[in-house]
């Protein structure tokens, strides 16, 4: 059974649900950038949206995001703020709050950071001094920019020290994993990735971090709306601090979150503000309060699972159509596939598939210099596609990096599925 996205309030207009409720007057003022506006929409509405990262958010969310909350400026925390008027802005961060510790169990919510990185900031500000060792990920097994990639802040202000996957299984070898928490003896040990479509066990990383003397941080950016609606282990209950981004299988605003002890709260609120970050966005934070209430709804349960189930689907279809899929299927919403079987480069691959409409992104590959293909079905679910059109997008993705049959004719096959299944009906 298809699962909709959340109804819209009474006073919400469910037509084109995507534009602000008062674009008539955006159109008339600036219709420069409300045709970008415009465009974006019909893209959205006309592709398949295959990023793993992305997702639609509720008519709801896009209400709260163009609020009056969006012209307040609230540095500091509910009841200790740097400006006046910020009684409604203290009131929207408490709900946010109180509905992210009741949705994951854990005794305290950052919910201010902007985004998934932000929060990983925040949390080895709060936690590590600059020069401690850190265990993650490796960016070729799909650790994240933040896992210690040597531009971002991660890689030039702390040591790591990167972790992969067993060459066969693809699965995070934890004797390695505990090898090096042995000879390095990290102050932290990051669990998280961007790429690995499996679930990470906790209880071995929180066994590890306890031998070495380090903390455990999650980085659930990906899994958090899976954990949410219990398609997916949390992490809570093992680690010392869990970041998060609101959006992707969430389906809330582009932001992230931190979720902690109360040991660690203070420290947590102070690394977010005023270390590494000014005034929150309070109409965001509003947005994370709507989207952390629809995510205790029973119906989302019912959507996590069902994300779940689709990449299944997904991944047995792309296996059929001559992909290696990585780990051979996924406990998430994440599916990552070589093309190479087929003849064809990752790359060559995601342009192909941009060009008869299926969005997506390429990511790397364990061993090897060479691009996979990362998919989500996050957005998919929410539009309301069932089984039997998910297994339809595996046949469509194969004959686009195949260049089998006509273009144009694929084209019109991909936008007829995505117009049969609009983000925004109506």
């Amino acid at each position: 059974m298809p699962v909709i996205p959340p109804a819209a309030p009474a006073d919400v207009p469910p037509a084109d649900a995507a534009m602000p409720q008062d674009f008539d007057a955006l159109l008339h003022q600036d219709p420069e950038v409300a045709g970008i506006l415009l465009a974006e929409s019909r893209r959205q509405s006309s592709t398949l949206q295959l990023i793993a990262a992305e997702n639609f958010t509720s008519p709801a969310v896009l209400a709260a995001l163009g609020s009056p909350l969006a012209n307040k400026y609230a540095e500091g925390y509910p009841g200790a703020r740097h400006h006046g008027g910020c009684e409604q802005a203290d009131a929207a961060e408490r709900v946010a709050v109180r509905r992210a510790t009741t949705l994951f169990g854990a005794e305290h919510a950052n919910v201010q950071p902007h985004s998934g990185s932000s929060a990983v900031l925040a949390a080895y500000a709060a936690l590590l001094r600059p020069g401690d060792t850190v265990l993650a990920m490796g960016l070729a097994y799909g650790g994240h920019l933040t896992h210690g990639a040597p531009g971002n802040f991660s890689g030039r202000w702390f040591e790591f020290a990167g972790y992969g996957v067993d060459p066969d299984s693809g699965l995070i070898d934890y004797a390695q994993v505990r090898a090096l928490a042995r000879a390095r003896r990290p102050k932290a040990i990051v669990c998280g990735s961007i790429s690995y479509p499996r679930h990470p066990d906790y209880e071995t990383f929180r066994e590890i971090a306890d031998e070495v003397g380090a903390y455990l941080i999650a980085d659930t950016a990906h899994p958090m709306g899976l954990i949410a609606g219990g398609a997916a282990p949390s992490p809570v209950p093992y680690a010392d601090v869990v970041c998060a981004t609101t959006h992707k299988v969430l389906r809330g605003p582009r932001g992230g979150m931190i979720l902690c002890g109360s040991e660690l709260a203070e420290r947590i609120d102070r690394a977010v503000f005023p270390f590494t970050q000014g005034g929150a966005q309070m109409h965001t934070v509003a947005a994370k309060a709507v989207a952390f209430g629809e995510a205790a709804a029973p119906a989302f349960a019912v959507y996590a699972h069902q994300v779940v189930a689709h990449a299944r689907v997904l991944a047995a279809g792309l296996e059929a159509e001559g992909f290696e899929v990585a780990t051979d299927s996924t406990d998430t919403h994440l599916v990552v596939v070589d093309p190479a079987p087929l003849g064809v480069d990752g790359r060559t691959a995601r342009d192909r598939l941009m060009a008869a409409g299926m969005v997506l992104d390429t990511c790397a590959l364990p061993y090897g210099d060479a691009r996979g293909l990362r998919l989500g079905t996050a957005a998919l679910t929410t539009q309301g596609m069932d089984e039997a059109d998910v297994a339809r997008v595996a046949v469509l993705f194969g004959a686009a990096v195949r260049e089998r049959g006509d273009a144009g004719r694929l084209r019109s096959e991909v936008r007829e599925l995505a117009e049969r299944n609009p983000p925004y009906p109506g």
